[in-house]
């Protein structure tokens, strides 16, 4: 999906938008979310007569458990990236959080990555790793990768990742940016 300038002669649009998703996340939310039903059928329907206290233990550490996989697995559903004269901005997930902006001055380069696999980072979400930099993967596949002034990387993974690419590039060489200091 993009937005494309109304009534401009650009080769670009002023705003690139993709996303990637994820869709076996959906079934891992959904194992959160019977976690979160157990606890509550242990609350509701329970008689145990080992005491109050193993009770309210397996009730709270059913829904607290629930929740935290179902918030963390929602949260890398999928990944948007936006890319305007300005900078990218990645979002994740359906409310938009781990976000992360990066302005175009601190970007050197851009490359497409046609294999990027959440083996390679340690899994999907928002990975960091000293030897390959900072990735946002929400499945395998075509990805993003920005090379940083700083020396450092960031890997989005991306649904037509080379248009992407093509356009940081063309937003690069046209605003000749450089290290931000």
């Amino acid at each position: 999906m993009r937005d494309h300038p109304h009534g401009e002669h650009s080769s670009h649009p002023d705003v690139w938008t993709g996303r990637a998703s994820n869709r076996i996340q959906w079934l891992l939310a959904l194992g959160g979310a019977a976690i979160v039903a157990l606890g509550v059928e242990l609350a509701v329907d329970s008689a145990w007569t080992s005491g109050v206290a193993p009770l309210v233990m397996s009730v709270v550490g059913c829904i607290a458990a629930g929740l935290l996989v179902l918030f963390l697995t929602l949260a890398f559903v999928h990944v948007a990236l936006r890319v305007d004269m300005e900078s990218l901005e990645v979002r994740c997930g359906h409310i938009g959080v781990p976000r992360r902006r990066i302005p175009l001055t601190h970007v050197a380069g851009a490359e497409v990555d046609p294999h990027v696999t959440p083996r390679q980072w340690g899994g999907w979400g928002y990975r960091w790793r000293p030897e390959k930099g900072t990735a946002v993967v929400v499945r395998r596949g075509e990805g993003v990768v920005l090379r940083l002034w700083d020396g450092h990387t960031f890997t989005i993974t991306v649904d037509d990742a080379e248009a992407a690419v093509r356009i940081i590039r063309d937003r690069l060489r046209s605003g000749a940016h450089g290290p931000a200091h």
